[in-house]
């Protein structure tokens, strides 16, 4: 994969970097050429062998046409959630770390529904700010999107996909819940 400078990539759990530049770097007596990337949040940056660019999860971030695909999928119903909160955790963390933002909607998804029905766990209120912090940087840096408007959007499109999964699985967590 090849990366500009200036573009805008998705860096797995970190959200939207900017790519600042390659710089050559000596390890162990080699030689190697660096992705400098600069992380939009909070102004920290990454150095990414060019080599595994890919491999890490770096991916462009996504177009108007997966945007509005991404919305469209955060108002939809979801499968049903494990009551199992050790497995559940870790394939919330699995999805988050794949670079996924569709993965990342499913989890906000999933907690948010979660949330309404029992007190998150810290781990999970972690988990699902992140999951809401990775759509959110997504969509602003593909559409230009106004960062108050679209969470508040985000919210009520979620709160339709949680109203959906209740009418489609009524009762569904009650086994959680206790």
């Amino acid at each position: 994969m090849q990366l500009s400078i200036g573009q805008k990539v998705a860096y797995p759990n970190q959200g939207v970097c900017m790519v600042e530049g390659v710089q050559q770097k000596h390890v162990g007596g080699n030689s190697i050429d660096f992705y400098s990337l600069r992380v939009l949040n909070d102004n920290s940056i990454i150095f990414v062998p060019t080599a595994n660019a890919e491999t890490v999860g770096i991916r462009p971030v996504i177009s108007s046409l997966q945007c509005k695909k991404l919305i469209t999928r955060l108002s939809a119903d979801f499968e049903e959630i494990s009551c199992d909160w050790k497995m559940r955790s870790k394939e919330f963390m699995h999805q988050l770390q794949s670079g996924d933002v569709f993965q990342a909607a499913d989890v906000l998804k999933k907690l948010t529904y979660l949330s309404h029905e029992k007190k998150l766990s810290f781990r999970e209120q972690n988990l699902l700010e992140k999951s809401k912090f990775l759509i959110v940087s997504e969509i602003t840096n593909a559409n230009a999107a106004d960062e108050v408007v679209l969470r508040a959007e985000i919210e009520l499109l979620v709160a339709s996909a949680c109203q959906k999964h209740l009418g489609s699985h009524p009762k569904a967590m009650v086994a959680t819940v206790h």
